[in-house]
């Protein structure tokens, strides 16, 4: 069921490959809900991916963009304002890769070019989304930007790797962003923290159906689906938010504030 949240409101949306992807399903529903929006990715993942059907079943434009380059970013901000016919309401930032991850680097053996690679396009890549925005002068007074985060911002889970580092930082971003913007324009700007997610990001990592697993097990309601991810962040997008700022936001089912549930406690008492 829709209910309009979004009617007459214009967004970029970045990152999504396939059906799995959060970005994919936060597209459909801002859809549904009645936005315009531009869909944008990095040409390597555009070919590897079904952008094209998200836009086709969207009615959406694509503008390609690497966003670790100023220049593809400013000419996506011209781009969804002159196709859009104004500056965007909403921001989702939906990007994040490691190469060390990838290809089995521990934390204590990491490649440091990899790892600058790591903070650019996972983090990085953020700050200058959002520079862009506000150079092209493509970003609405009171409007939302939403990146999407994780736990190990704050906590340590061996898989994770240099990607937790990219992720504390992208949080960082998020809160100077979000007092510049909120002071200048009442523009609000948050993470979004999600439960592990059978994306295809997420199944990359080293032990993830274990951690999946782990994940469930702490949280009192089980872990988040990505559908209902996506309406957290419509509702940051919406006006119903209109002063959240500045926040790491856990969608997690609980997890992040568990010490331990009883099922983990059962486990731990039958090795």
């Amino acid at each position: 069921m829709a209910y309009g949240l979004l009617k007459g409101k214009r967004g970029v949306i970045s990152g999504a490959l396939n059906e799995q992807s959060i970005a994919w399903k936060v597209a459909a529903l801002a859809h549904a809900e009645g936005a315009r929006i531009v869909l944008t990715n990095a040409p390597v993942a555009m070919r590897m991916g079904e952008i094209d059907k998200l836009a086709e079943e969207t009615g959406s434009i694509i503008i390609g963009a690497d966003a670790t380059k100023d220049e593809d970013l400013e000419n996506l901000f011209i781009g969804a304002k002159e196709n859009l016919g104004g500056p965007v309401d909403f921001v989702l930032h939906s990007i994040g890769m490691s190469p060390n991850v990838r290809k089995g680097r521990s934390y204590d053996n990491l490649n440091y070019d990899w790892y600058k690679q790591t903070l650019d396009i996972s983090a990085l890549s953020f700050h200058r989304m959002i520079q862009a925005g506000v150079k092209a002068d493509a970003l609405a007074d009171g409007g939302s930007i939403v990146a999407l985060s994780y736990i190990a911002a704050q906590r340590v889970f061996s898989g994770y790797g240099d990607m937790a580092d990219a992720k504390a930082l992208l949080e960082s971003i998020a809160r100077s962003w979000g007092y510049h913007l909120g002071t200048e324009r009442k523009i609000r700007v948050n993470t979004v923290s999600q439960s592990p997610s059978m994306t295809t990001a997420g199944s990359g990592i080293k032990g993830f159906a274990e951690l999946f697993d782990f994940a469930r097990t702490m949280s009192p309601l089980g872990n988040a689906p990505t559908e209902d991810c996506a309406r957290y962040v419509i509702s940051l997008f919406s006006d119903l938010t209109r002063y959240v700022t500045m926040q790491n936001l856990y969608h997690d089912g609980g997890f992040s504030s568990t010490g331990a549930t009883q099922e983990v406690v059962d486990r731990m008492g039958t090795e």
